[in-house]
């Protein structure tokens, strides 16, 4: 009788990559995402073309770019309703600066940035040092952030911006259709962050911070110091969501932003990151961001009235945190 041996290719081929992909927590997620595109491509004649897929890209790349910032922390077991509000405050210092010339443009928008790492920076520290539950903390934050843009703005939007600051809403032609630069920008920090997170030790060390803090700490991670820097890195993002959402509009809008923080909170949970932390990746967060795209723009060309869209969206989170609820009982 002989003995049978395996390669690693032998492991590689039939069933087990299927299961391995139907387990990966984007797997779901890209299914609803490709039966989205589908259904969408049959009922209306608009959908299936290059410029109405550029134009949902470009509708998402605001929230998108908050969704990795709110990725970082969900996947810390953490939470932040503040990045909608710090956002809109941080594109009302860069453009109100800009525009009133107290600053050259490329410096205001390093002021903004600075301004939204700040805020980054606050949340973590009273989370970590306090410490006090990030749903509180970032609760007020919102407040906070909220109250400062009405007051810096004097409820009146800024005009007449300089060019630097709209320069990434400008598009260029790819074949018949034309891509904004933001959404290049986009996608280049989902790619970098994507990579961040699985490719890094600062990556594995975020999952490790989510999946258990007290292992993470006796296995020699300064769990305090680390989650300080993803709040802080996450204010940042949002300072590049503040200038990618005054290049779109083309002003600084003191009204912008007040519902992106469930927006962003949305796109990561329907893209199979855990509200428990832990498990995700931003990868699938983009894939979230795309179907709430995509279910927006084809249900409005469907003439679906508004409304009817949110109560959609609303039904899709309640059941990918009921997916996420049923997978962790398995895994126990």
């Amino acid at each position: 009788m002989t003995a049978t041996t395996t390669t690693p290719y032998d492991q590689l081929k039939g069933p087990t990559v299927v299961r391995r992909l139907i387990a990966t927590p984007t797997a779901g997620p890209f299914a609803a995402l490709l039966l989205a595109c589908v259904f969408f491509s049959l009922t209306t004649e608009q959908f299936l073309s290059g410029g109405n897929f550029s134009l949902i890209v470009q509708q998402v790349m605001v929230v998108g770019t908050l969704a990795i910032g709110q990725t970082l922390i969900i996947l810390t077991a953490g939470i932040d309703l503040s990045c909608g509000a710090v956002m809109a405050f941080g594109s009302i210092v860069i453009a109100k600066m800009a525009a009133q010339g107290t600053l050259p443009p490329l410096a205001a928008i390093a002021l903004g940035l600075v301004v939204c790492g700040g805020f980054g920076l606050l949340n973590g520290l009273l989370v970590q040092m306090i410490p006090l539950p990030p749903f509180i903390v970032t609760l007020g934050m919102l407040n906070v952030a909220f109250a400062l843009t009405h007051i810096y703005s004097a409820e009146q939007t800024v005009t007449n911006l300089p060019a630097p600051l709209t320069v990434l809403g400008e598009t260029f032609p790819l074949g018949r259709t034309d891509i904004t630069y933001g959404s290049l920008v986009t996608i280049a920090l989902f790619l970098l962050f994507a990579y961040a997170l699985s490719s890094t030790s600062w990556g594995r060390h975020v999952y490790a911070l989510g999946n258990s803090p007290e292992s993470a700490r006796l296995n020699g991670i300064r769990t305090s110091r680390l989650t300080i820097g993803i709040y802080t890195l996450a204010g940042l993002v949002y300072g590049i969501a503040a200038l990618l959402l005054i290049s779109r509009t083309g002003v600084g809008d003191p009204q912008a932003g007040q519902t992106d923080n469930l927006d962003s909170i949305t796109a990561v949970v329907l893209g199979g990151t855990s509200l428990f932390g832990g498990r995700g990746a931003v990868l699938g967060t983009f894939i979230g961001v795309l179907i709430v795209g995509v279910f927006r723009n084809g249900l409005q060309l469907m003439g679906v009235a508004s409304i009817y869209q949110t109560l959609i969206t609303g039904i899709l989170v309640i059941l990918a945190v009921t997916v996420d609820q049923i997978s962790r009982k398995k895994t126990r």
